[in-house]
This record gives structure tokens, sequence and C-alpha cells, in this order.
């Protein structure tokens, strides 16, 4: 990770109080601090209860039809989303628990966590990255992950 937590939470919370917030940029933010070189953004719609893609970053244009919209409990995002809890893989190509979908492994990533945006214990999206090298997240950078959840619910509820 490029810089620690309270700068990482800065940086967001600066882009967060825009009037108008820039999520493709946000997110790049966050996957540049966090030294990822994939990412992506998932609101959650509360008619459909279905995760509707809000930014991406490193994901192949022919997977984007498969992400652009995620059912809960499908997928690490999905998966995320249902629990309320992170998710995370150190090697997404060599997962053999069912939890990353095949398309996610056309994506070449390999070290990836999938965090909920909570806020207040409710549901509204999910914000995932990830590295094309085997990695296990930190507790502290998927807690940092958690709090970047937290501060864009508060933006989007």
């Amino acid at each position: 990770m490029q810089s620690n937590t309270s700068s990482i939470l800065e940086k967001v919370n600066t882009l967060l109080g825009s009037t108008e917030v820039d999520w493709q940029h946000l997110l790049e933010t966050v996957v540049s601090n966090f030294d990822c070189t994939t990412g992506t953004l998932h609101f959650l719609d509360q008619e459909t209860k279905l995760l509707n893609v809000q930014a991406h970053v490193g994901v192949p244009d022919f997977l984007l039809p498969k992400l652009a919209t995620i059912p809960i409990g499908k997928g690490m995002a999905g998966i995320a989303a249902e629990r309320k809890k992170p998710v995370e893989m150190c090697n997404l190509q060599t997962d053999a628990s069912g939890v990353a979908r095949p398309a996610a492994k056309e994506t070449k990533v390999e070290g990836s966590v999938a965090a909920p945006l909570l806020l207040n214990d409710t549901l509204y999206g999910v914000i995932g990255i990830g590295k094309r090298v085997p990695y296990d997240f930190t507790e502290a950078e998927t807690q940092e992950l958690m709090a970047i959840g937290e501060a864009i619910s508060v933006v989007i509820s």
C-alpha cells in the first residue's frame, strides 16, 4: 500500500465532498492507493436488490456485461453483500471454493478483496480491488477499505 490509512481516507473524503462525485475518479484513487490494478464499485438497487456497476478500473471490455449487474450471493461482490463482510482471496486464479465466478478468472487478477458498503448495518453496495499477483490483504487494509465503504455509504444513503 502506498500511503497510510488517514491520507487515503482524507483523499476519499475530499472527493466525496464534491457537489457531484466522480465515482470513476474516486475508484481510480482507491485502486492506486492500494497499489492495485483493478477495481469495481457497485451500488445496490434497493428495489431489484441487484448490484449495479458505477465505476470500474482495469476490467477487460469483454467482461463488462458480466459485471454490470450482480445478484446478491453471486461471486465475490455478491457474497460480500450477502454476508455484509469482506471477502478476500490470496489468488483468485486458483480458487476452488466456487466463490470466484469463472468470468472473474478472466481478469487475470490474483490477490483480491471485495468489501460491502455499509452504514449502520444497511447495505449500499460493494467495492472491490485486486492485484495481478497473489496477495493477502492485511487486516488494516481490509478495515481501511471498509471505512472507505462507509464514507461512500454516507454520501449515497
